[in-house]
């Protein structure tokens, strides 16, 4: 409980010890134990009657005339209470022992009730601070003395009052309330505690404290009985134990401070205690980390201390399993990989080849085969040599497949495979009407008419023509592409559905949407390889709010014919810019919408020029530069047969080798 002052030594002494004899001391000797700031509490309640508080007064002069009173040494102070609480003299008043006995001499008790716990925290608030005397770092002793109960709450405000520091002593007198004593004082209970049946039963023990308080080593004269270490203090002593011992409820005996039993430690899997200390350890599997107190699993294939030959799986702290890379199987001896060959266990789904690699097989074929896109089955590259593909002109592979092709001034019919005039021409058009704000709803609904017009007059089929129709004004947005609809009759109608944008005028954004979207296969465009003309017609009642040029040009080097409309305020420099060559014949104008039906039966012609005459040129077999255009092409014929025959005599060569390489 810490240090015991020079008046602990006093109350022990006097309560405790009575007939241990020891060398008496002088009537001037003066205990010179470390420094106190002590202060009195006594009870001057009507109970206590007048010769009993003079003898509190001797009690308190006798212990006074025991100690070094001075700043430096022992300060003093007195404070008397009933109802009410008055402080005789502070920590600081009074430096000289004459001075304090005059001070106590001329007390005069309050004879009210007792209000103990009203003292205490006086005691606290007041006695016991800085500006009345005390001192840091110097013990705080109060002795308490009572001959009543109290007539207030004293153990929460003696329990504060010893959190802050103050050890306080209870001396009760005669009437006094044990419980009332033990609530307010220090613990030990036994050290601090006193109950005696008479005032003058003090004033004996006042009489012994001189011989009890100085000179005195009770550890070196006393049978002490501590097991370990006793400290000694004047006139008194306490029992301490080694570092890893605690010392027991006897005050004497000592037993070792098992941590690890307490759970006092921080290991994360064993403890090992020692007295009052402990050491950490580690399950099988793991190892203690550098701290001292974690684990950390024993990973052996980190370690390297395996011996798998591909892959060291962890299974656990210290524990391991072998296995093999992808591809590779673990043999019996379960350390060892074997490559897994697929192909030869017949474990693959390749049409003609196969071919290993371990765990895996890519499949191949033979000449003259291709592989497909699933990567498993072949096809035959040579189809028109191998089928009979009906083509009037000339057959073309493709990968599995074939089309046909037609001379040129001709084009393929609907069949697919024969040849005939413009009448039946297939083209890829696509339309770029404007629905920009300008042109107003009930003329948006004449550019539909005009559409359909144009519809009218072409072979719709998939096979055959296909249109596209894509509406712009400030955007550009795609009515539907080539490959949506088939006939003329569904297109029609998904004309008239289409509803009108309004807001500006972006042809040269439609003209590139045009060219890198409503062309492509994706929308329904037929591979360029098969030479279907492709057909852009634009439409528009105004300027354009952003630039033509780029656009404009490159669809014409992508081989886009294109055609130019324009309607009212159309710029006529712009429609000439859009159109292919020769101009004249793909720009139209006309200052009113009413008359576009006009472009529309016009526009026909120029697609098929052999019907845009009226009549189709018959020229002279006997003219010399018409006999020498049929003698080339009857040449050209001639070669495309030999062409054809040689392919064949490739293709037969090819199975008679696969038939010989079967056997």
């Amino acid at each position: 409980m810490g240090n015991i002052t020079a008046f602990s030594c006093f109350i022990f002494l006097t309560f405790a010890v009575f007939t241990t004899a020891r060398p008496k001391s002088g009537p001037d000797q003066k205990c010179k134990s470390g420094p106190v700031d002590l202060v009195f509490l006594i009870d001057s309640s009507r109970s206590v009657r007048p010769h009993e508080f003079e003898t509190m007064r001797k009690f308190m002069i006798d212990i006074l005339n025991t100690l070094d009173i001075g700043l430096d040494t022992t300060r003093v102070g007195v404070v008397q209470y009933s109802s009410k609480v008055r402080s005789e003299f502070f920590l600081k008043t009074h430096s000289k022992l004459e001075s304090m006995v005059k001070a106590i001499n001329e007390i005069v008790p309050l004879a009210q009730g007792t209000m103990t716990g009203l003292a205490i925290r006086y005691l606290m608030n007041e006695a016991f601070t800085p500006g009345q005397g005390d001192r840091p770092k110097v013990p705080n002793v109060a002795v308490i003395v009572t001959d009543g109960r109290p007539q207030d709450r004293v153990a929460e405000v003696a329990a504060e009052a010893r959190e802050k520091g103050i050890e306080i002593y209870a001396v009760g007198v005669a009437r006094a309330d044990m419980t009332s004593l033990r609530a307010m004082a220090s613990p030990p209970f036994e050290d601090h505690v006193f109950l005696v049946e008479r005032f003058d039963l003090i004033h004996q023990f006042g009489l012994q404290f001189q011989d009890k308080l100085c000179g005195i080593d009770l550890c070196l004269e006393s049978d002490h009985g501590c097991e370990h270490i006793c400290e000694s203090s004047p006139g008194s002593y306490t029992c301490d134990c080694l570092p890893g011992y605690r010392l027991n409820t006897d005050g004497k005996t000592c037993s070792a401070i098992d941590l690890c039993a307490e759970g006092k430690h921080d290991c994360q899997q064993i403890c090992t205690s020692s007295p009052g200390s402990f050491t950490c350890d580690c399950n099988q599997g793991y190892h203690l980390n550098n701290d001292k107190k974690t684990c950390s699993p024993i990973d052996l294939c980190a370690e390297g201390k395996h011996d798998c030959e591909q892959v060291c799986v962890n299974m656990g702290p210290g524990i391991f399993t072998c296995d093999c890379n992808k591809g590779y199987r673990l043999n019996e001896d379960e350390k060892s990989c074997s490559a897994i060959d697929l192909c030869a266990e017949g474990k693959h789904d390749c049409e003609q080849l196969c071919i290993s690699a371990p765990g895996v097989f890519t499949c191949d074929c033979n000449k003259g085969f291709k592989l497909n896109k699933d990567k498993r089955t072949c096809t035959n590259m040579d189809m028109c040599n191998t089928v009979k593909h009906g083509c009037e002109y000339q057959c073309v592979n493709t990968p599995g497949s074939f089309y046909c092709v037609c001379p040129e001034g001709q084009l393929l019919q609907e069949d697919g495979k024969t040849c005939g005039t413009c009448k039946s021409a297939n083209i890829d058009l696509v339309l770029l009407i404007d629905g920009s704000k300008s042109v107003r709803p009930q003329n948006f609904e004449l550019v539909k008419k005009f559409v359909n017009q144009v519809v009218d007059s072409l072979d719709v089929s998939a096979h055959g023509t296909r249109v596209g129709l894509v509406q712009y004004s400030s955007r550009v947005r795609t009515e539907f592409p080539l490959n949506m609809y088939h006939t003329a009759a569904d297109i029609k109608n998904a004309v008239m559905k289409v509803d009108y944008m309004e807001k500006g005028t972006m042809t040269g954004l439609a003209l590139k949407h045009m060219l890198e979207n409503s062309f492509s296969e994706a929308e329904g465009a037929r591979p360029a390889s098969r030479n279907i003309p492709r057909v852009g017609l634009v439409f528009t009642d105004g300027r354009s709010q952003d630039d033509i040029s780029e656009y404009a040009k490159k669809a014409k080097e992508a081989g886009i014919t294109m055609y130019a409309v324009g309607v009212g305020k159309a710029v006529e420099d712009e429609l000439r810019e859009i159109a292919s060559d020769p101009v004249d014949k793909h720009f139209y104008y006309t200052t009113d919408f009413t008359a576009i039906n006009t472009i529309a039966e016009n526009l026909k012609l120029n697609i098929c020029p052999a019907e845009s005459q009226g009549e189709v040129e018959v020229k002279d077999p006997c003219a010399c530069e018409n006999m020498v255009e049929f003698q080339q092409g009857t040449i050209n014929t001639l070669d495309l047969l030999t062409e054809k025959l040689a392919a064949m005599a490739s293709r037969l060569e090819q199975l008679e080798n696969q038939l010989l390489s079967r056997k």
